[in-house]
């Protein structure tokens, strides 16, 4: 298992565009990914499970993932957020 907690920089949060290409990310990955915020957890594959969240600009969240290829998915949704979603 790898996981690593990362700050939402996006002015909107992990809200529709952003929250489409976190869960586009992580589709291409085979490990299973989730993403904590506040208590709660969600499928990181899973494009309403993300929304459910409600993860906002600011927030701290964490992405662990489990399998063959759980360090490259880490790795490669951290680079996304810390892009600001490619903004």
């Amino acid at each position: 298992m790898t996981s690593i907690e990362i700050e939402i920089r996006h002015a909107v949060g992990l809200h529709a565009r952003p929250a489409a290409l976190f869960v586009q990310a992580a589709q291409k990955y085979q490990s299973a990914i989730t993403l904590a915020f506040d208590g709660r957890s969600a499928n990181a594959k899973s494009l309403l499970g993300i929304l459910g969240l409600g993860a906002g600009s600011g927030a701290r969240v964490t992405i662990t993932a489990t399998g063959e290829d759980e360090a490259a998915a880490v790795q490669a949704l951290k680079q996304l957020v810390e892009s600001n979603f490619g903004e």
